[in-house]
């Protein structure tokens, strides 16, 4: 996402939510939340942890800067790297059906989401209705299995509808 103006030649803070802050620059172009725009960012510096000042093409203002002020940025899938093995992006979820272990059907990954304290899986109900919100750990997601399209969840206790121990 781009953050404040850095400066007065047109630099711009991006926070970065790459494993290393500065390979934000080997993506290649990135797009608006719309995909209408293309951002080519050539990182200039660090500024800390996960903030680092780029350089934009045709950016070569404080007030063009500016003007991107919270645009967030996103990179294409073909130009992420592929995930090792045991791993995966979590848009790889959307859509998987959620069985428990039995086999009952629970709904469809809808969404993952962190708000804060974890990430968390967002269930929507094949029948409709409100959607079941579960913590994305082992625990309750034991098994993913991509190519039958489906997710393994056994619920909590206490979303199962019996008392929490």
């Amino acid at each position: 996402m781009f953050g404040a103006p850095q400066g007065v030649r047109g630099e711009i803070r991006v926070k970065a939510f790459t494993a290393d802050p500065k390979s934000i620059g080997g993506y290649g172009p990135l797009t608006d939340a719309k995909g209408a725009a293309a951002f080519a960012l050539r990182v200039v510096r660090s500024l800390r942890d996960d903030m680092v000042v780029v350089r934009l093409e045709g950016i070569a203002t404080r007030e063009a800067a500016a003007a991107l002020t919270g645009v967030e940025l996103f990179a294409r899938r073909a130009q992420l790297p592929p995930p090792d093995a045991e791993e995966f992006y979590y848009d790889d979820l959307v859509g998987l059906e959620a069985v428990t272990p039995e086999g009952v059907a629970l709904g469809r990954v809808a969404a993952i989401v962190n708000h804060g304290a974890g990430d968390v899986l967002e269930i929507a109900p094949a029948a409709g209705g409100e959607t079941l919100l579960l913590p994305f750990t082992r625990q309750v997601a034991p098994e993913i299995d991509f190519a039958g399209g489906r997710i393994v969840i056994k619920p909590p206790l206490e979303i199962d509808g019996e008392p929490s121990p």
